[in-house]
């Protein structure tokens, strides 16, 4: 595997994953229910969302702490948007198969 240097945030495989993420959520809840506009598709996209901007904002602090203090926050985010995916799937927004091919992409995240 050849090794790249790191210019940016944007360089980051983890970073990428998230934002790829990040996409998937906005097209998955594009088919909820308009009732949940405010509510489960909102939550989804904001802790997807979320995820992504953390990564950033710590590479972007420029301390290794920071860093991974804010790579703390992503996980925290993540967990939240599997939680939220779980719901879903319970109450009927999305299906099984859907709600476990997203489960896949978060936990594909922390490896």
């Amino acid at each position: 595997m050849e090794s790249q240097e790191i210019e940016s945030y944007r360089d980051l495989r983890v970073w990428q994953a998230a934002i790829d993420l990040s996409v998937e959520c906005y097209t998955l809840t594009n088919d909820f229910p308009k009732s949940e506009i405010y509510g489960m598709a909102s939550q989804i996209r904001r802790s997807s969302v979320s995820v992504a901007a953390n990564i950033a904002e710590g590479y972007g602090r420029n301390s290794r702490g920071s860093f991974v203090q804010f790579l703390k926050v992503a996980q925290g985010s993540l967990k939240e948007l599997e939680t939220h995916l779980i719901i879903c799937e319970r109450v009927g927004l999305m299906d099984a198969p859907a709600s476990e091919e997203m489960l896949k992409g978060a936990k594909r995240m922390v490896k």
